[in-house]
């Protein structure tokens, strides 16, 4: 982790509801990493498209991957500008005014410049996705052979411009709305997982192995 916290810049710099702005790495950080599925945005032609995505992060370094033929890779393999989100819900906020109803969330945004990850680099942050989705998975899966690593390309962009936004209260009501009779509070939404679901070709006899006994996804609350 980078334990320096950047200034922010012109894009990352929160104008509106600035007390919800976060620059610090360790909660930009912790957001990141409490997900696997982001959007990137970017344009193809003038065209501008969001697609969500896979992600990890590896330092100051946020990876995405997918298939060679991909237009989104294609695109990005020669540097592209992209802006990169993730948001986690976390409860809707019910007020004594219907212009204060909100969501309570977490979020990030980053803008920045893609590279392609070299192939000899390729392999190893490859790994890490894998076992950060379970420790041991990619050991314990076959390895990829020559034709899988082809058709895949890995693409990466350093966080340089980046911004968290966290909305983790309830807003102000204004005094004569506090008299009226409508409930207000929150309801607190999380992401839960269950027992793992065997694939029904699976061969008789083989049990459930240690990694997806213990795998937690890291947005999940018990």
């Amino acid at each position: 982790m980078n334990d320096q916290t950047p200034a922010p810049s012109d894009r990352t710099r929160l104008r509106r509801y600035n007390w919800l702005a976060r620059y610090d790495r360790e909660t930009i950080d912790a957001i990141i990493d409490a997900s696997y599925v982001c959007q990137l945005g970017y344009a193809v032609e003038g065209v501008p498209i969001v697609t969500p995505t896979c992600h990890w992060r590896i330092g100051d370094h946020l990876y995405w991957h997918g298939s060679s033929a991909s237009r989104m890779l294609r695109a990005m393999a020669g540097g592209t500008p992209v802006c990169f989100s993730v948001t986690l819900l976390d409860g809707i906020v019910f007020s004594r005014a219907a212009f204060n109803h909100n969501v309570l969330y977490r979020s990030v945004m980053a803008f920045g410049t893609t590279e392609l990850v070299p192939e000899a680099e390729k392999r190893e942050v490859l790994e890490v996705f894998v076992n950060r989705l379970a420790p041991g998975l990619w050991q314990a899966a076959r390895a990829p052979a020559d034709q899988e690593w082809k058709a895949s390309k890995v693409i990466r962009m350093k966080l340089d411009e980046v911004s968290a936004k966290v909305a983790a209260g309830l807003p102000d009501e204004e005094e004569s709305d506090l008299a009226g009779t409508a409930w207000a509070g929150h309801v607190p939404i999380w992401t839960t997982q269950g027992a793992p679901v065997p694939d029904p070709k699976l061969r008789p006899g083989i049990g459930i192995p240690d990694y997806v006994r213990n795998f937690r996804y890291p947005g999940a609350r018990d």
